[in-house]
């Protein structure tokens, strides 16, 4: 059972998710109660491979409502847990270009936090206009479909 944190709605609208995976993320104490809370921001985020490492950069969680002096910088660098043979089929496909990691959300999983990340592609703004197209046409079939 998850239970979403949150979601990085502008991702699945500017960019092709061409494939995803699922990685840990270390956190420090603060940040997962206010995870819990829902207090995550995915807008602008991304994840960049440094050495044999993958950190998601520009992710922000607020500082925990009842934390102390100790609470957590926002937008600190966090490190992902990912195996080592992962990284490296992430470096290969990462290596073309246009390709891109994103974080799609954030969620709990048996009570820890896991992040989705997908390996993404950018849309140009036509592709994006043809999306919004055949978004709205298959809600007009959907709502014809319910009437009857």
């Amino acid at each position: 059972m998850q239970n979403i944190a949150a979601t990085n709605k502008k991702a699945y609208h500017d960019y092709f998710i061409e494939e995803t995976y699922e990685a840990g993320i270390s956190l420090l104490g603060t940040e997962v109660k206010s995870l819990r809370q829902g207090r995550a921001n995915l807008k602008d985020s991304y994840a960049i491979i440094k050495g044999t490492e993958i950190f998601l950069l520009n992710c922000h969680i607020s500082p925990y409502s009842h934390g102390n002096i100790q609470n957590h910088d926002p937008v600190r660098t966090r490190k992902l847990l990912f195996h080592r043979k992962e990284i490296d089929k992430i470096w290969g496909k990462l290596s073309q270009k246009g390709f891109t990691l994103i974080p799609l959300k954030i969620y709990f999983k048996r009570g820890k936090v896991k992040v989705e990340i997908g390996l993404v592609k950018g849309k140009r703004k036509y592709e994006k206009r043809e999306s919004i197209k055949a978004k709205e046409a298959r809600r007009e079939i959907e709502r014809h479909l319910k009437q009857k």
